[in-house]
């Protein structure tokens, strides 16, 4: 990632995603139309262009006993996967959709190209 320019995204903190690529994409049911399962965004990694969303990309790690975890075992914890895995989710179309930028007033609003509405 460059370092000159700081990189603009159309993805921010609390807003629903469907994940399009990996293990967690959605699958044909057996009528043949995608099942969509809407996920949160709990953080925009900008830097490394990465996105942290809740439920996804769950690893595992295994922990020795220490004076804070006494027990130790198997925690599991997000990881984040890349920005371009993931599509903004538009409940008035229910469906994906790509996102356009419209200065408004001097405020910049995030509008989806399916639906028309503003997120």
């Amino acid at each position: 990632m460059s370092k000159r320019f700081k990189p603009k995204y159309n993805i921010k903190k609390g807003d629903l995603v469907i994940v399009i690529s990996g293990a967690a994409k959605p699958r044909k049911d057996d009528n043949g139309k995608y099942e969509y399962k809407p996920r949160l965004v709990k953080e925009v990694l900008v830097e490394d262009g990465k996105v942290l969303v809740e439920g996804v990309n769950i690893k595992t790690k295994h922990t020795k006993p220490s004076a804070q975890n006494t027990k130790g075992g198997i925690v599991k914890t997000e990881a984040p996967i890349h920005i371009s895995n993931v599509m903004l989710w538009d409940a008035k179309a229910k469906a994906p959709s790509k996102v356009k930028r419209v200065r408004e007033e001097g405020k910049t609003q995030r509008i989806f190209k399916k639906s028309g509405e503003k997120i």
